[in-house]
């Protein structure tokens, strides 16, 4: 009982810091509450998060703010096609002492750091792209042949610019599957535009303040994997991810039609983890068969592909988990 109560007072403690770093976010990322949510979750949960928009909505200025508001180390790399893998894991170079003795010398590159910022990633060489994947699944990079380790917590939020296709590399389905969330950030409305334009063009511009520090952060990453999760949620987690491989039996006509491949157990692993962050966001102390179906398209829709023929015929992989998801319920999800 002691145990419960701690763990309920520490989960309401952690609820209070993320409404106030939250706060402090908003102060100059304006709006898009959704998106810093869905940040926020990514880091929560110790995963990385790619953020999808057009040039100028912020993406950029969010991830300087999240630097800041999280207490991390942060650095940024602008991908361009003559990129290369030294230029982000670092090298060794030749190094001459003052009597004469030559020795190698490791120079660390910019992903020695705690919140790497790797801006339209899309734009690098696949050899280049390859030079991130064993930093975010293992926290450590290889350079000639010694293993270096990364410093905790260590978060990859990466940008791509959804139109543009010439001289750039879609990221494989590998690199891809390696992203906790897929976050999509649009236009502002009216009222949001409207308020950034009168916090950023006037002489003074508003501050973000530091809440966590790295050693917080990391704590908060251990108390989200103790908050309990019902038997309810864990079955529609089961249910929905299912639903999209198009050889399980359970799956619906639509998707065996037009799903070339569906979402692995990596998928179900992060669906676990980001509904316990949407309820700590929300001041919950559990989730709810809600925050599923609401965290359905940013962990599934980079996770699976269409076929040929459906690309062809504009069909949309957001619209396709809506439209599965929305047709679930907690009630089928517990039979």
């Amino acid at each position: 009982m002691a145990e419960a109560e701690d763990l309920v007072a520490d989960i309401e403690a952690l609820e209070e810091k993320l409404a106030e770093a939250k706060r402090s976010i908003t102060a100059r990322f304006i709006g898009q509450e959704r998106v810093v949510d869905l940040t926020l979750s990514a880091m929560l949960c110790g995963g990385h998060a790619l953020l999808i928009g057009l040039p100028g909505l912020g993406k950029t200025r969010l991830v300087e703010t999240l630097s800041t508001v999280m207490g991390l180390k942060g650095n940024r790399v602008q991908f361009t096609p003559d990129l290369m893998p030294a230029d982000i894991l670092g090298s060794e170079v030749l190094e001459t002492g003052a009597d004469g003795t030559r020795t190698f010398k490791f120079i660390e590159g910019p992903i020695f750091c705690q919140l790497l910022m790797a801006d339209e990633i899309n734009r690098a060489s696949p050899r280049t792209q390859s030079a991130l994947l064993q930093a975010m699944q293992e926290k450590q990079v290889t350079v000639a042949g010694e293993t270096r380790g990364l410093e905790a917590p260590f978060h990859v939020l990466a940008t791509q610019n959804p139109i543009e296709q010439e001289g750039t590399y879609p990221l494989p389905e590998a690199q891809l599957d390696r992203f906790l969330v897929q976050i999509g950030v649009a236009y502002p409305d009216r009222k949001t535009e409207k308020d950034i334009l009168l916090a950023t063009t006037g002489t003074e511009e508003a501050q973000s303040h530091q809440v966590f520090s790295a050693e917080e952060l990391i704590t908060a990453q251990h108390l989200l994997r103790r908050m309990p999760v019902g038997d309810a949620v864990v079955e529609m987690i089961l249910d929905l991810v299912r639903a999209f491989r198009p050889d399980d039996e359970s799956a619906p006509e639509r998707v065996k039609e037009i799903v070339a491949w569906g979402p692995g157990p990596r998928a179900a692993q992060a669906l676990m983890l980001t509904v316990r962050a949407r309820a700590l966001l929300q001041g919950r102390l559990a989730p709810s068969p809600e925050d599923v179906l609401d965290m359905a398209k940013p962990v599934l829709v980079h996770r699976m592909a269409l076929t040929f023929s459906a690309r062809a015929r504009g069909e949309d992989l957001g619209r396709l988990i809506d439209e599965v998801a929305g047709a679930m319920t907690p009630r089928e999800a517990a039979a």
